[in-house]
């Protein structure tokens, strides 16, 4: 292929090839050519002109096919445009020679075809410079067209099309000509020729402008006529061709081509009279008003019905969304009057009447839900609105007119009938669309939305009550609040008007629709509604007897309204179940022979009645199986069951009761018998296995003997057929846009599809997303639907003779049945027969014996070659599934066999068709092909079918059943894949384009081969290279492909090659491709473009935007109206798609593809796609300014309608995004949040503006999000202050999102203020208005999470700006505090517990917050070295702290009881199921019980922060109940929980404060316990460290202390509980609080213990202390025991932290008894401070032991504490001790001092283990090489805490205290001055210790070694601060030795001192010079002296006189300290000598 590539022909190469592989060379070359030549110059391409353009020229009489032929023309004309013209006209004659030949053979008409293609592309690239040539060519081309076949006139039109383009107005002379020609082809039987004549006059109307003026009247009529049995293509084109010629006639611009002036101009009104005529006379149009017509007997055939629709649809989008604004009343009354009885043509029957009501919703569908925005659609909804009043007044005239002249009265009230109905349908689609944003038009009373619809619910039709219904139904889910006022005012006009037959109907209709709404609506109802409609529902089934005239509406109605009921769901339906079923029991007779005498009885009437009811009742328990299967337990089933029987004994009388009585009772008896079969279907088949025989037999008959015709197979087609079959059945069946439409033209017999008046109760159920209206099946259908699922299941359940004996009577019921009456019985038996073989092979039952087998299989092999397709599909499948039941592979491959046989013999279509796709389906449903040799005997025969190219259908079927075997082979069909590509890629290169099924199958098998190959394509052998040139060449022509079908396939294929092999996929031409086609009108074609963008994003997001955008730019007309890539780029462009796309599955696409290139890209595009946020949200907002100023211009200018037009569309063309909807702004405000967390995890700069800025000036292209903060609040207020509630939410949580991440940043320009200040009037006007009274209760829920996140925040510090936030908390507080029964019953109860919880959850929040920085505050303002600039912000801050405490403490009595009500409903509602019946009967305090599970979520979602605010209140009072609180009294709830389950009586036991307190505790404690004992996997980290500071607080104050201390299972039990939440969550925060709350244990316990020994000493004060009782755990024993022992689950708490931090601390892991010598290492900050927090528990565990028990936890005590110390001390450079080692050295010291280790019985035990802890810590020295490792300055520190605070006994041992001074000697020789100050620092402490027994021995050895140290340094001066540090502390040791040194002794000590000292001094020249460190250590000493002079005055001066230059030396000295003095006005050094640069350590260990 790589030879290919080249600018010429490579003949050489090309000659070498065989005949396939040639087309395939030549198409590589052309599609290479085709990219090379608008790259190559011009002056390359002119020297190679006459070779290039000699070879095209010859490529064309080669017969090339049509992908080839496309290319050579477009090659030829770009090498004319790039190069020289001259031999233009040669090739043009060339082509008219060609198609002039006679030659007619059917080899030579490629190239007559290929000169047709070639003309047309020569004419469009150079058009006029071609001068006249065209009139001899287009004069050629039609002339050809007279005996052309279908191929060519396909060519001739397009091509035709193509010069037209070129030629532009030039073309006059040959318009009408060409008009001729076009005619006849839009009437031509070939399809795709009608469609190519459609586009041909699509470009002949830019220019010809007699189409539209005065040959408008024959161009509709054509057209018209031209819909008559059109495809699905043909309507598309023509209709688009109807409407552009309609829209160039309305909108007619003067000065085109024909300078005539008398072209006619039509209105708009006019316009769409013409489309009416097409759409009520079809066809025969306004020219022949025939006598047929006259006698109202020819029907307008459906698809010039459904094809005009679209084109009204066409012709209004054309105009445009304002145009159809100022005209929709226009367009309404048009569209209305259609369905009207004024046009009887179009309403002959019910189905008629069906067909147009869909059409005309269609239309507004399209145009309303598509074109206009919220405000136009709000303005659109009052027009219908007023529509509908209009029709109501018609309806009540001539009601009221009625008794005068009753005909006339009743066809007036019919004609409004279905008029009606189109208006509510569309008034109910618009308000659902417009959500809560259509409040406004329901509010405004002039318009009167509701009263209208509710007053329609009183016409006379079943059809209209029922659309007024669904109407009701969409404002319900629209706007949730009308949901409760709806239901209430229906039910009360229910009860008033009972006795009106109307009023019961359609009140009840009504009713159940909006139930059908609740479990829609999150808000949900009152509970009680469901008590009251029961209860209306129950009385009109007793009181239907007392009125024969309306009893059966009675009945119907009441059963409706149960079944309906049952849609609330077990919660609701549990409390009226008991009277369900005694009413259900009561439906129906006792016995059999009860209804005996039943039938002896009855009458018409009667029977009619009953059986209406009994439907009902079936109808009412399916929708309890279906809606409540968690009430199904087997009790409720055993009382379902006993009429059961009963039922069916009816069910078999029924043939004989329509024989007695006749027609009246059929619609009765069809209705009981598919509600009967529908409910059966639902019970378990053994509960009714007794009856099997009787119900099938009734099945049989009905499948059977469909005894009316209109039982059409088609009706439940997509139920039958896998999705993929749809292809095989043509275009029609596949998801289009107007599905909705075309589903009318699939079902044959006259059948148009569903409606709702077929089935009432389908008003109740969800209805199926794509249809807005259910649109159940004529129950004639609908019950074939019921009776297949039903045979179904029963059949699968009987025994086999049984099965054989239906089977045969079914065969000859088949057979006695002739034409289409059999076809549709068998196509009824194949549905019914599928169902049974899927049943069995879910349950893996069995078929049975040999014989059914047979009867099976040729039942299904009579389908298989029925004449229907459909039918054929079905066969296939069932005989596929037959095959997968019986599992045995000799009965597939006989199967499989007989296929074989039969392709190979037969010749017809029908049979080639069935017999390949069985063949495809066989194996798909086995899973799989385990024989090669049977996969070459089915590829070889498909192999043959496929290339039948005298029947496209044959080769359809036989390459689909291919792509379902290449599917089912995998790995086996890699032998197969090279010719399987060849062949497809043969087949893609020569069948005609016209038959794009074959190409849509061709595509399939590409895909499935793709995906054979899978991974192996990014290989690099020449055979995978081959493969992979060979699917991207097939893709290639699939793309050009003019089928748009075809193009999804060729989208999908490549999505595929991109999965597998992404290098070899062109990234830039497949973006492309799919922006191209981003905004095609073909659903599936999108579906495909967004599907690979979904999977392109996930990979290289930045790229795809590139290419998008570049192309763009590049391109340059834009890709698609409506699509601004250049502007907004790929991602503006997805989002205004979204906002225009009605299809659910394409928008999640849509948001997904955006949402991945959003994580990818946000970051990095920041600004671009803010912006684009931004523009959405903000959209709205502008549409109104650009609409007011449309209207001015309008007002001010008389313009012309055209002039507006364009204007308007400038307009729309400056704003990206016109008015999107609100769902697209809610997902514009979800993404504003997505990209704050991608923000997030990008770094701090978008948190911080100081350093923004300054990184922005260093790089403007760097973006961060703090610089866009203002946007951000914008658009956050404008989304939470949006008419719609889902946007008001979305805001909400942005303005939350923002408060929680940008509360701390500073502003830098106003230091001490924060950067959110400013925007505190934006905050608060976006949460004010979620406060007020008619704002839904998720909203305020909402809003008090953001009140209570901004004032915890601290942004704002002064009271007054505090308190306007604060005061919505207030108000929100009072409604809480007004109780239930001052709540609305808008919603249901569990929204006001929703509500009461957040606004609580909030207070708390706040609460949480004033209290902890009132606790920081403290701490701060403790210290009083802070500067005066310090204390002033201080007081700052104190103030508003205590503002915000004061805020709350002034409703702190009233929380604090809410908050415990609240807690202790949450209590109650976290006990286990086997506790219900505790629970308290009514509810609790913020619950009711019929709520209970609704509300469980909204409790789980607050408790924690509730729970920890009640602690800390509990906390600050001091668990004392003061009588304050007791004043309050204005609550409606429970005052405390104390009261809460207790009945009035008992309320007068008042109880002591203990007892409310030990409530209290418990009621915290517990909820705690229950919650932290098993945390649910989802629990929110939060809830987890919220709960531990509540136990945190608690323990803080001495009631509780007490009270825990004091219990010590309780104390054990919560221990264990935060054991095990240590170990399951890796938290550090929650550990660390789970450590703290250990901590207030232990120290509770060690408390009792001191408080028990003290009032024991204290009451034996007299006795010998001998006898004292032992306190404390381990008694006088000492045992601990596991499980009740406290010290032993402190202990296993602290081992856990300690071991997970530091594994070697292990004994068992590292296998060695002792600590071992490893390397120390640092542990994480966080590491570090929860070894440091448990070490701390550890050294107050001996503190809650008795002596013995203390020395049985010692040991390990000390082996822990001393292991961190050896595994942490690691020497920092900065000679700081690193924290663990720090906590373990405080920890010794704690243990150390403990009193255990002075207690008598205790003590000499202690010793032995301290004295071995020290040899321990001794020993570290001497482990080999690891004393380098270790920090030596902290095992000094350690030495000397053991010296400093453990008893004499241990370090008086003569060897401990030798080894000790060795340490500290050799610690003096270190080199280390770090070591060297801290030995010095350490003995100083030593030294001056008061017990001289421990001190002296050190001052003996050491003393003499630190003045030697300080001797030598007079020689070496101090080089650096270190060791200048060094010198000051060995002065000041040996100053303190002297101190302590006796009187005696101390005169020769500071002799030997002074010297040292004098040594230091520098003289005069010596100071100037010296460096830092040596003046420092002068004038240190200089002090010393200074000080010690005066004090030894006598050893000073004889030392002096004795020593004359040392004298002179001090003088000196002194001379000059008082003259630096003197220079300088303030001393020097004002702090006390010794303190002057000493590095202050952590010592307070000591």
């Amino acid at each position: 292929m790589e030879l290919a590539h080249s600018l010429l022909l490579n003949e050489e190469a090309y000659n070498q090839l065989g005949e396939f592989k040639k087309a395939e060379f030549i198409f590589e070359w052309l599609r290479f050519l085709e990219k090379l030549l608008p790259a190559t110059s011009r002056a390359d391409i002119r020297e190679k002109q006459s070779k290039l353009v000699e070879q095209l020229v010859s490529l064309l009489t080669s017969s090339p096919g049509p992908p080839a032929r496309q290319l050579i023309a477009k090659n030829l004309a770009i090498v004319y445009s790039s190069g020289d013209i001259f031999s233009v006209h040669q090739t043009i004659d060339k082509c008219n020679e060609l198609i002039r030949s006679k030659d007619d053979s059917p080899s030579y008409l490629p190239t007559k075809l290929a000169a047709v293609v070639c003309l047309g592309y020569l004419y469009k690239k150079l058009g006029r410079i071609l001068g006249n040539s065209f009139l001899d060519t287009v004069g050629n081309i039609l002339k050809a067209m007279k005996n052309a076949e279908s191929q060519g006139r396909y060519e001739i039109m397009l091509s035709l099309q193509n010069i037209l383009k070129g030629l532009g107005a030039a073309a006059i002379p040959c318009h009408r000509d060409i008009y001729k020609a076009a005619r006849s082809c839009l009437m031509d039987r070939s399809m795709a020729v009608r469609c190519a004549a459609a586009k041909c006059l699509l470009e002949l109307q830019i220019e010809a402008t007699f189409m539209w003026s005065t040959d408008l009247d024959s161009v509709v009529t054509l057209c018209f006529k031209s819909l008559e049995g059109s495809s699905y293509d043909v309507r598309m084109a023509v209709s688009k061709l109807l409407g552009c010629v309609l829209v160039s006639a309305v909108t007619s611009k003067q000065g085109t081509a024909s300078a005539r002036q008398n072209v006619r101009k039509i209105s708009f009104e006019e316009a769409l009279d013409l489309l009416g005529t097409g759409f009520l006379r079809g066809s025969s149009g306004f020219l022949r008003a025939s006598g047929d017509i006259l006698k109202g007997t020819s029907s307008v055939s459906r698809d010039v019905r459904v094809g005009v629709t679209q084109a009204y649809v066409v012709f209004i989008s054309t105009l445009g969304g304002q145009w159809l604004e100022r005209n929709f009343s226009a367009l309404l009354s048009h569209v209305l009057d259609l369905v009207s009885q004024s046009q009887p043509k179009a309403i002959q029957t019910q189905l008629d009447a069906i067909c147009c009501r869909r059409c005309i919703s269609f239309i507004l569908r399209a145009t309303v839900g598509g074109l206009l925005g919220e405000k136009a659609q709000i303005a659109t909804a009052k027009e219908i609105c007023q529509a509908i009043w209009k029709l109501k007044k018609v309806v009540d005239a001539a009601r009221s007119d009625c008794n005068v002249e009753t005909r006339v009265g009743t066809t007036d009230v019919i004609a409004s009938q279905n008029m009606l109905i189109c208006a509510l349908e569309e008034l109910g689609n618009i308000i659902y669309g417009l959500g809560t944003t259509a409040a406004p038009v329901l509010q405004d009373s002039s318009t009167g939305v509701l009263d209208a619809v509710i007053s329609v619910i009183l016409h006379p039709s079943i059809s209209v009550q029922l659309a007024a219904a669904w109407c009701l139904r969409c404002i319900a889910v629209a706007l949730p609040c009308f949901l409760s006022p709806l239901l209430d005012r229906c039910v009360e006009r229910l009860t008033a008007l009972k006795s009106s037959p109307e009023a019961v109907t359609g009140y009840s209709f009504a009713i159940a629709a909006l139930l059908g709404t609740v479990k829609q609506c999150t808000l949900g109802i009152p509970h009680c509604k469901g008590k009251a409609i029961m209860t209306v529902a129950e009385d009109l089934l007793r009181s239907a007897s007392q009125n024969s005239r309306i009893s059966i509406q009675r009945m119907q109605s009441g059963w409706l309204l149960i079944a309906a009921l049952m849609t609330l769901g077990p919660a609701v339906v549990q409390h009226h179940l008991p009277r369900m079923l005694l009413l259900w029991k009561c439906a129906f007779p006792l016995s059999s022979k009860d209804l005996e005498t039943e039938k002896s009885r009855g009458d018409s009437f009667t029977w009619q009645v009953t059986l209406e009811s009994r439907a009902g009742a079936l109808c009412a328990v399916k929708s309890f199986i279906l809606h409540c299967g968690g009430l199904l337990t087997d009790e409720v089933i055993q009382r379902l069951l006993p009429p059961i029987p009963c039922a069916i004994d009816l069910l078999t009388l029924l043939p004989s009761l329509n024989k007695t009585y006749g027609n009246p009772l059929k619609p009765s008896s069809v209705n009981y018998r598919k509600r009967l079969y529908e409910l059966l279907t639902l019970l378990p088949p053994k509960t009714y296995e007794g009856n099997f025989s009787a119900v099938l037999k009734e099945l049989v008959l009905d499948l059977t003997q469909s005894d009316n015709q209109m039982a059409a197979s088609a009706a439940y087609l997509p139920s039958l057929s896998h999705q993929n079959e749809f292809a095989l059945l043509g275009p029609t069946l596949q998801e289009t846009e107007h599905r909705f439409i075309e589903e009318q033209l699939l079902l044959v017999h006259s059948i148009a599809g569903g409606s709702l008046e077929y089935d009432p109760h389908s008003v109740y159920e969800r209805a199926a997303d794509s249809d807005s209206v259910p649109k159940p099946l004529p129950t004639t259908i609908s019950i074939i639907n019921a009776a297949t699922r039903l045979f179904g299941v029963i059949f699968s359940h009987v025994a086999e003779p049984q099965r054989l004996q239906i089977l045969e009577q079914i065969l000859t019921s088949i057979k006695q049945t002739k034409g289409s009456r059999q076809q549709i019985v068998q196509q009824n038996i194949m549905s019914a027969f599928s169902n049974v073989l899927k049943h069995l092979a879910s349950c893996k039952g069995n078929l049975g014996s040999e014989e059914i087998r047979s009867s099976a299989l040729s039942l299904v092999m009579s389908a298989l070659e029925s004449s229907n397709p459909l039918l054929r599909c079905s066969a296939a499948e069932s005989l596929a599934r037959l095959a997968q039941v019986v599992a045995d592979s000799t009965f597939t491959a006989g199967l499989a066999q007989i296929s074989f046989d039969k392709l190979k013999s037969a010749r017809d279509v029908i049979s080639r068709t069935g017999h390949s796709l069985a063949l495809g389906s066989l194996y798909k449903y086995l899973g799989g092909i385990s024989s090669s040799q049977h996969l070459n005997a089915c590829v070889g025969i498909l192999y043959t079918l496929s290339q039948d190219s005298t029947s496209p259908e044959v080769q359809t079927w036989a390459l689909h059943s291919l792509s379902l075997i290449i599917d089912s082979a995998g790995p086996l069909y890699h032998v197969h894949v090279e010719p399987t590509l060849s062949l497809i890629l043969m087949l893609l290169l020569t069948v005609p384009p016209a038959y794009a099924e074959v190409h849509q199958s061709l595509g399939r098998c590409l895909n499935a081969l793709i995906a054979t190959l899978g991974p192996e394509l990014q290989g690099s052998s020449t055979t995978v290279s081959a493969l992979r040139a060979s699917c991207l060449l097939s893709c290639t022509v699939m793309q050009d492909n003019p089928d748009c079908l075809v193009q999804a396939q060729a989208i999908s294929c490549l999505q595929q090659l991109h999965m597998f092999a992404p290098r070899h996929v062109n990234l830039s031409s497949l973006v492309r491709c799919l922006c191209v086609n981003l905004s095609s009108s073909y659903l599936l074609l999108r579906r495909a473009v967004l599907a690979c963008l979904h999977q392109l994003v996930q990979r290289e997001a930045a790229e795809v935007s590139e290419h998008a955008v570049a192309l763009a730019k590049d391109s340059r007309e834009d890709f698609a109206p409506g699509i601004n890539i250049r502007e907004v780029g790929l991602e503006g462009a997805l989002l205004s798609l979204l906002d225009k796309e009605l299809d659910p599955k394409l928008c999640q696409d849509i948001r997904e593809t955006l949402t991945h290139m959003l994580i990818s890209m946000a970051v990095e595009k920041l600004s671009f796609w803010l912006k684009l946020c931004k523009d959405v949200l903000a959209a709205s907002a502008d549409f109104t300014i650009v609409a007011s100023v449309d209207t001015t211009q309008e007002e001010e200018v008389a313009q012309t309608d055209d002039e507006l037009a364009l204007a308007l569309e400038n307009d729309e063309k400056l704003h990206p995004f016109l008015h999107p909807r609100w769902s697209t702004r809610v997902f514009a405000a979800e993404c504003v949040c997505k990209i704050i967390n991608q923000c997030e995890n990008a770094g701090n700069a978008h948190f911080d503006i100081a350093l923004a800025q300054e990184m922005k000036q260093r790089d403007s292209r760097d973006d961060f999000l703090v610089l866009h903060l203002a946007d951000l609040i914008r658009m956050a207020f404008m989304a939470a202050t949006d008419h719609s509630d889902h946007l008001r939410l979305s805001g909400l949580q942005m303005l939350l999102v923002l408060i929680r991440k940008f509360a701390a940043v500073p502003e830098p320009e106003f230091p001490g203020h924060l950067i959110l200040e400013q925007y505190q009037a934006n905050v608060g006007a976006a949460l004010r208005p979620a406060f007020s009274s008619e704002t839904p209760p998720d909203v305020t829920a909402k809003a008090c999470q953001v009140c209570s996140a901004w004032i915890a925040s601290g942004v704002v510090n002064d009271l007054n700006d505090l308190q306007r936030v604060h005061q919505l908390l207030v108000t929100s507080l009072i409604k809480v505090q007004a109780g239930k029964e001052a709540q609305s019953q808008l919603y249901n109860e569990a929204t006001t517990t929703m509500e009461t919880l957040a606004v609580l959850k909030a207070w708390a929040e706040v609460y949480i917050v004033a209290v902890e920085r009132q606790k920081k505050q403290s701490h701060i303002s403790r210290p009083l070295f802070a500067t005066n600039i310090r204390e002033e912000s201080c007081r700052d801050q104190t103030s508003s702290v205590d503002d915000l405490l004061q805020l709350v403490q002034a409703d702190l009595g009233n929380l604090s009881k809410l908050w415990l009500a609240a807690l202790q409903d949450f209590a109650l509602l976290t006990l286990p199921l086997e506790y219900t019946s505790q629970l308290p009967i009514e509810g609790g305090a913020f619950y009711i019980a019929e709520t209970i599970e609704n509300s469980r979520p909204h409790y789980q979602n607050s408790w924690a922060l509730i729970l920890y605010a009640t602690a800390l209140w509990l906390t600050n009072t001091g668990f004392l109940i003061g009588d304050s609180d007791e004043g309050l009294t204005n609550l409606s709830r429970p005052v405390t929980p104390t009261t809460m389950c207790q009945d009035s009586t008992s309320k007068a036991a008042v109880k002591s404060p203990e007892d409310v307190n030990t409530e209290r505790f418990h009621l915290i404690l517990g909820i705690s316990v229950e919650f932290l004992c098993s945390p649910r996997s989802d629990a929110a980290m939060e809830d987890i460290t919220s709960c531990l500071h509540a136990l945190q607080a608690m323990l803080d104050v001495p009631w509780p202390k007490t009270k825990i201390g004091s219990d010590q299972e309780l104390s054990v039990e919560l221990l264990n509980v935060l054991h095990r939440l240590i170990l399951t969550r890796e938290s550090p925060d929650i550990q660390l609080a789970a450590l703290e709350v250990v901590q207030h244990i232990l120290f509770a316990a060690q408390e009792h213990v001191k408080e028990k020994r003290r009032s024991a000493e204290v009451d034996d004060g007299a006795e010998e202390k001998e006898t004292l009782p032992e306190f404390g755990e381990g008694k006088d024993t000492g045992g601990l025991i596991p499980g009740k022992s406290l010290v032993f689950a402190t202990l296993e708490m602290c081992m856990c932290i300690l071991v997970r931090q530091l594994p070697q601390l292990n004994p068992k892991i590292t296998g060695s008894p002792g600590i071992t010598a490893g390397k120390p290492q640092l542990l994480s900050e966080n590491g570090s401070k929860l070894v440091s927090a448990a070490l701390g528990i550890l050294s107050d565990i001996p503190g809650v032991c008795s002596p013995e028990g203390s020395i049985a936890v010692l040991p390990t005590i000390l082996y822990l504490i001393i292991g961190v110390l050896r595994e942490t001390a690691v020497k920092l450079p900065t000679g700081q001790i690193p924290l663990t080692v720090a906590a373990s050295l405080q920890a010794l010291k704690g243990v150390l001092s403990s009193p255990m280790a002075r207690a008598e019985k205790s003590r000499a035990a202690w010793n032995e283990l301290l004295c071995s802890a020290l040899v321990s810590i001794l020993n570290f020295w001497n482990q080999d090489g690891a004393h380098q490792e270790l920090d030596e300055s902290s095992l000094l520190t350690a030495i000397t805490v053991f010296i400093l605070s453990s008893s004499p006994e241990v370090t008086t041992v003569e060897c401990l205290q030798m080894s000790c001074i060795e340490k500290f000697k050799s610690a003096m020789e270190s080199k280390d001055s770090v070591i060297q100050l801290k030995c010095y620092q350490l003995l100083l402490t030593i030294f001056q210790y008061p017990n001289k027994a421990i001190s002296y021995p050190y001052i003996q050895s050491l003393a003499a070694s630190i003045v030697n140290k300080l001797q030598e340094t007079e020689k070496a001066k101090p080089e650096n601060s270190a060791e200048l540090q060094v010198i000051q502390e060995g002065i000041k040791v040996v100053a303190a030795v002297i101190a302590l040194a006796q009187e005696e002794h101390r005169s020769q000590l500071v002799a030997c001192f002074l010297p040292i000292l004098i040594s230091f001094l520098l003289d005069e020249n010596a100071l100037a010079s010296a460096t830092n460190s040596a003046r420092s250590l002068h004038e240190f000493a200089l002090q010393y002296l200074m000080q010690i002079g005066p004090q030894y005055s006598s050893v000073f001066k004889k030392l002096m006189a004795a020593s004359p230059p040392m004298k002179a030396r001090l003088e000196s000295a002194v001379k000059g300290n008082q003259e630096s003095i003197k220079d300088k006005t303030s001393p020097r050094h004002s702090k006390n000598p010794g303190k002057s640069a000493s590095i202050q350590l952590k010592t307070n260990f000591l």
